[in-house]
């Protein structure tokens, strides 16, 4: 049992370091300024205030901040039009969405901040 959790969890860090990379190499081919990747880099972290109101709706919030989805649609409509900046910023939201993976950090469940889909914080 050991070695196939670790195995998961070795697979789920690397697929956090492939999003990073990307989200990385996105934003470098857009050409915009550092500074704003490092501003923007831990904006989704700022979706835990929602943890004020309470566990569901902490997690909901946190959630809907931390899945790639959203990002992968902002970039998608950035590459459509001549939005750039959209692609800039979906590219640093799924770098951090692959650095919080690469470091354990997963979706929350509303029982509590430390239960993830990854494992327990």
């Amino acid at each position: 049992m050991t070695t196939r959790s670790s195995l998961v969890s070795v697979l789920l860090r690397l697929e956090g370091l492939a999003l990073l990379g990307l989200g990385v190499l996105g934003y470098a081919l857009t050409r915009d300024g550092w500074l704003l990747f490092v501003v923007l880099l831990l904006a989704p972290d700022l979706s835990m205030i929602g943890y004020a109101a309470g566990a569901r709706w902490g997690a909901l919030l946190y959630n809907v901040a931390h899945t790639s989805v959203f990002p992968a649609l902002l970039i998608g409509y950035g590459l459509l039009t001549p939005a750039s900046l959209a692609v800039a910023i979906g590219a640093v939201w799924l770098a951090h969405i692959g650095l919080d993976r690469l470091i354990g950090y997963g979706l929350k469940y509303p029982s509590g901040f430390q239960e993830t889909h990854l494992h327990r914080v």
